[in-house]
């Protein structure tokens, strides 16, 4: 049920946010010549897939977790994206690919090892990852691996239609902060 959901919203989202996600392109392209991020992620069964994103730092910035970032690598139109969380919209396509979902948890990188270890012990790769969820909302970030796991399993084992209108109306409307930089 919740794939035929992120299936249905993914596609109208796409088609609907087009025009929106048109004028972002163009802004970015004025900002960092490369609007466009795409970063290989820790998916499923803990296979590899593209992450797609609006850029929000300089294009010369290490690839690494938000968190090991430095703020000043972060370009002023990358902070309003981050703020209002449009840098994900391009994660749709993630999603209508079946590579993510809208709810689950966040998709880390393959050098973060000690997520990757805390996420096995609780089997957070049997799920999809997801552009949003209960850590997300809550303002847990991958600087804690222990806790986001702990909150991943939490969200995992309790999702349900309510909490997944749930956790997507509660990041719409703002609740949560993001990709936090140093």
């Amino acid at each position: 049920m919740i794939r035929t959901l992120d299936f249905i919203f993914a596609l109208f989202g796409l088609a609907l946010a087009m025009p929106f996600l048109m004028i972002l392109y163009i802004i970015g392209l004025f900002d960092t010549g490369s609007p466009i991020f795409v970063q290989e992620r820790v998916g499923r069964h803990k296979k590899p897939f593209n992450l797609v994103k609006f850029r929000t730092m300089k294009v010369d910035t290490a690839s690494v977790a938000s968190h090991l970032a430095n703020t000043a690598s972060i370009t002023r139109f990358g902070g309003f994206l981050r703020k209002t969380k449009l840098d994900e919209l391009p994660q749709l396509w993630n999603v209508l690919k079946g590579e993510m979902s809208i709810v689950g948890p966040r998709p880390g990188l393959f050098n973060q090892d000690e997520l990757t270890k805390a996420r096995d012990a609780k089997n957070i790769y049997a799920v999809r990852p997801g552009i949003t969820g209960l850590a997300q909302v809550n303002e847990i970030d991958m600087s804690t691996p222990e806790l986001l796991a702990e909150t991943d399993s939490k969200m995992i084992i309790t999702l349900n239609i309510k909490n997944y209108f749930s956790y997507i109306l509660q990041t719409i409307v703002g609740k949560g902060s993001g990709d936090r930089v140093k």
